[in-house]
């Protein structure tokens, strides 16, 4: 793909981006306005999720891991005892 095609490509994304928005219908600064607060809102979710996700998922693991093959101390102990 030449970089014509692609520049193309790209400018037919955002005229669709413009479309189901609606946002072609607005004003300069709102979409200044409407740009800035979706960005700002895809970022915290990004950041969000990077922070977040792999705790969660960890800790799933570590449940899961836990009840379906069982906890070796808890079962060495109760031998013990």
């Amino acid at each position: 793909m030449d970089l014509k095609n692609m520049k193309n490509y790209v400018y037919w994304l955002y005229c669709q981006f413009e479309l189901i928005t609606c946002s072609y219908l607005m004003e300069p600064w709102e979409k200044v306005l409407f740009y800035t607060f979706n960005t700002t809102m895809l970022v915290m979710v990004l950041y969000t999720t990077y922070l977040f996700i792999p705790s969660h998922i960890s800790t799933a693991f570590q449940f899961f891991f836990h009840h379906l093959f069982g906890n070796p101390r808890e079962n060495t102990v109760s031998v013990l005892k």
